[in-house]
């Protein structure tokens, strides 16, 4: 089980950091993705990470706004997002690598938790 969490209403310009708890023993040998998804639009893959945190992936989009990483620790993986515009509103998601060797690939994760709100606006 996959909870996001930590959205919310933020000025453009501003920042949020999401929070992604997971519920189980396995969580730290799993590569972890975020994704988002606007009113009428499909899901969008933002950013990976592997199991160690060693290794990142970002899409253009985000690239240089965002930041994730993780404490395996704590069960939690986090998006750091800085400089937020309103074309990022959308709810986001958290979801585990399943399957496959593609990060940007939506249909190899799995374990999709609930997602939380971010609005972007003045």
């Amino acid at each position: 089980q996959l909870q996001a969490s930590g959205g919310g209403l933020v000025q453009p310009g501003g920042s949020l950091r999401l929070s992604c708890a997971a519920s189980g023993r396995a969580f730290s040998t799993y590569e972890m993705g975020w994704f988002r998804q606007a009113p009428g639009k499909e899901r969008e893959f933002l950013a990976a990470i592997s199991w160690s945190g060693g290794n990142t992936y970002y899409a253009d989009s985000v690239k240089g706004r965002f930041t994730i990483s993780r404490d395996n620790a704590k069960n939690t993986v986090y998006l750091q997002m800085n400089g937020l515009k309103p074309e990022d509103t959308a709810a986001y998601y958290c979801a585990a690598h399943l399957r496959g060797s593609t990060w940007t690939r939506i249909a190899e994760y799995g374990y999709w938790g609930q997602g939380t709100q971010v609005t972007v606006s003045s």
